[in-house]
């Protein structure tokens, strides 16, 4: 069993959970799959809708060609294998939000086959999670409930908007790998600029299908191939935030444990999350592709490309966040775990690499990843939105590198520097903060709190480690700007250690 895996006590056994994630990545794209509709967050209803997006009878579709290039290079970022020949289906259902009475997506041949992403977990450690496909097709309009008690409302200008839908093997094994999962698809797809990876507006969501067996089945499974082993999965659609993931997994697994443990069976059946009341509830019963009618669809011709054109696309992706790592592990000398942290936004790596020339890389890491990443999380803003110059990162590290000011004072500075106060050098001469290196200076503070304390400055001989009362004392004397190395050599001297 993985060492990440969860382990459920039952009253009748331990149970583990088996998952497999879809995730639906919206395309970034200026325009829609099939239409020259625009796409966009803010519009008013029904702003961005074609004819073709409307089900007007006779409109026939276009492909987008920049949507198709957007997922190769998805699929290319997920170790994936490129199709060059792929085909269009027809997923025959009735929604209100779906004016042509089918969706336009790839079920027998789709764009993109098999892959393996390398997902980091918590603990520092690595697993795979295989990709079985990764296919496109068109999302559907939204229906509003809220604006009238006995009416509901259609908002067409997401219908038809490109979607990327990754979906995994059943390699997931916590609700901590599920998490670590979706962040790292988010990350490569942000990477790419093939998704924007926001989840607040749906851009980026997962279909979380959720199944729980004894401890054991899932190694069986994976010996012998045979899905029987695993428990029936129930699937939780469209959950947008990683916590809410957490959560509706935590659920369901429990849910499902307890109706078998009670001599009940779990019906396969797809089911939303509610966070108000943290549980997950039934919204329909599971079909299967036969419930669809897929067929080809008879307005697309199958895709094909060509290997050049595929080779040309993989020759100018950019540096994916696993190559970044390790870049930044052998060329900065960082911890595995500094390089993840710092790899888990793209504008995050670029800050400090550019904060990083000719300083102390470890030194530049922790200030972007303590100091600046926790006052950008109170300010509610990622890196792509900082207002810090790296420069100033970069120069601030410079004072501590040359003795100007202390890692102590250094944190004031980044105060004033945060509030706008000026550049790190501008606000260490207005406020008249630099590091206090005459040792004649501290010799006399030194002096002057010996003397006052004969007693300590007697017992720090049996008792050495109490020189670091002495320390605290001349940092206070000296505001805190005396040189630290100064003070204890000093000290040292004077105390006969």
């Amino acid at each position: 069993m993985s060492a990440n895996a969860t382990v459920i006590k039952g009253r009748t056994g331990d149970w583990e959970i088996v998952m497999g994630l879809e995730i639906h990545a919206q395309v970034a794209s200026k325009a829609k799959l099939f239409s020259g509709a625009a796409v966009g967050f803010g519009a008013g209803p029904n702003e961005q809708v074609s004819l073709v997006d409307a089900g007007f009878p006779g409109m026939l579709p276009t492909l987008n060609k920049f949507c198709v290039e957007q997922a190769v290079k998805s699929g290319l970022g997920l170790r994936a294998q490129i199709n060059l020949k792929s085909q269009f289906d027809r997923k025959n259902y009735f929604y209100p939000d779906l004016p042509t009475g089918y969706q336009i997506s790839q079920l027998y041949h789709p764009i993109v086959g098999e892959g393996v992403v390398e997902v980091e977990a918590e603990d520092g450690t690595f697993f795979n999670v295989g990709i079985e496909r990764l296919h496109l097709e068109q999302d559907a309009g939204k229906l509003i409930h809220d604006l009238s008690p006995t009416d509901s409302y259609v908002d067409l200008n997401r219908a038809g908007t490109a979607l990327m839908e990754i979906v995994s093997r059943p390699d997931i094994r916590s609700p901590e790998q599920a998490v670590a999962y979706v962040k790292k698809i988010r990350t490569i797809l942000m990477y790419l600029g093939t998704c924007d990876g926001d989840m607040e507006k749906g851009n980026l969501r997962a279909d979380v299908n959720v199944s729980v067996c004894p401890v054991g089945n899932y190694d069986k499974f994976k010996e012998t191939g045979d899905f029987g082993f695993l428990g029936t999965r129930c699937e939780i659609k469209n959950v947008n935030s990683f916590r809410f993931i957490s959560q509706a997994i935590n659920y369901e697994a429990r849910r499902q444990i307890e109706i078998i443990e009670d001599g009940g069976k779990v019906d396969q059946e797809t089911r939303l999350y509610d966070p108000t009341k943290g549980e997950t509830r039934s919204m329909r019963s599971k079909e299967e592709a036969q419930d669809y009618r897929y067929f080809p669809d008879p307005d697309l011709l199958p895709l094909v490309l060509e290997q050049a054109w595929v080779d040309d696309i993989k020759a100018n992706l950019p540096e994916l966040p696993d190559d970044k790592r390790r870049r930044l592990m052998d060329q900065y000398g960082l911890s595995q775990y500094d390089a993840i942290v710092l790899i888990s936004e793209q504008a995050k790596a670029d800050y400090f690499e550019e904060a990083a020339k000719g300083r102390d890389a470890k030194l530049v890491a922790n200030w972007v990843t303590n100091e600046v990443s926790a006052r950008l999380a109170a300010d509610h803003r990622d890196f792509s939105d900082n207002p810090l110059p790296a420069a100033h990162v970069a120069e601030l590290v410079e004072l501590i590198e040359t003795n100007v000011i202390s890692s102590k004072i250094a944190k004031e500075v980044f105060d004033h520097v945060w509030n706008g106060e000026g550049s790190p050098s501008e606000v260490v001469e207005k406020h008249g903060l630099k590091q206090v290196t005459d040792t004649g200076a501290i010799e006399k503070a030194v002096d002057d709190i010996i003397a006052a304390n004969p007693d300590k400055a007697a017992a720090v001989a049996e008792k050495p480690q109490a020189i670091g009362w002495f320390v605290g004392q001349v940092m206070k004397a000296t505001g805190g700007k005396a040189n630290p190395a100064a003070v204890n050599e000093i000290l040292k001297a004077k105390l006969g250690l």
